[in-house]
């Protein structure tokens, strides 16, 4: 006999002794073995998410889907996991090799991408501010930075402020941009959003604020109004450096003449 619509052989009936054979069972793909990696991971997710206040163990756990208990084969404690998220962040980071003639060049460059690294996940400047970067892992950066500005000629003592100056800056500055942000996102709204806020559109209107004050009481207000508040973050970023950057090199010694 033959099935006449495929034009094959018929298959033919189960024999006895296979009708009471039990289907095969399904098996489920092997789930990939919990890792500190992989803990890193779920709480970078959680964190762009909820952000550092909504960042627990248990929602941690829930993302990696495990019970919490198997966390702390890989982590120690909350800290210990924000700690490792901090030090992920400099994974594949380059320091540069220390070029006087470059400095301030190295250092821009530094900041600049620091501060897009932070600007990456949710609340990591908050992370970032409250762990002193001086891990065996961070080490070799914080001897790079020291190691550009001695380099360059500053002062042991102005060299050993200035990297707790440049990256207390780059906190702060992304610090109020993510402020900035979960305030846009609160006003849309969205709790959990990552939404930029209309920079522009906030420039705008404190510059016609400040415009609008009485001259006789606030002259200078007035007459900044155009400058006080631009509307790009990088530009504010790349001013607020330089300042920095400018003041730093007042320190050098006077060129021989």
């Amino acid at each position: 006999m033959t099935d006449e619509t495929a034009g094959t052989p018929a298959s033919p009936p189960p024999s006895p002794w296979e009708r009471e054979r039990p289907a095969p069972a399904r098996v489920a793909p092997a789930r990939e073995p919990l890792s500190r990696e992989r803990v890193v991971d779920a709480a970078f997710t959680v964190l762009d998410r909820q952000g550092l206040d909504g960042l627990s163990m248990r929602q941690v756990a829930a993302e990696a889907g495990v019970a919490v208990s198997a966390l702390y084969a890989h982590v120690s404690s909350k800290d210990d996991l924000l700690e490792l998220m901090y030090a992920r962040l400099f994974a594949g980071f380059a320091m540069p090799v220390p070029d006087p003639e470059r400095w301030r060049e190295q250092v821009r460059d530094y900041a600049r991408s620091w501060r897009h690294l932070l600007l990456a996940h949710r609340d990591m400047a908050r992370i970032s501010m409250a762990h002193v970067p001086f891990t065996a892992e961070l080490l070799p950066h914080v001897e790079a930075l020291l190691a550009v500005f001695r380099t360059a000629g500053l002062p042991d003592r102005i060299a050993a402020e200035a990297g707790d100056l440049i990256s207390t800056y780059i906190d702060g500055f992304v610090l109020e941009e993510g402020m900035w942000r979960d305030r846009a996102a609160l006003q849309a709204g969205d709790k959990s959003s990552l939404a930029r806020p209309d920079w522009r559109e906030m420039a705008g209107e404190m510059q016609n604020y400040f415009a609008s004050l009485p001259e006789q009481d606030f002259p200078h207000l007035r007459a900044l109004a155009g400058l006080m508040v631009t509307d790009s973050a990088d530009e504010r970023f790349d001013i607020g450096l330089e300042i920095i950057l400018r003041g730093l090199a007042s320190y050098l010694p006077s060129p021989s003449v």
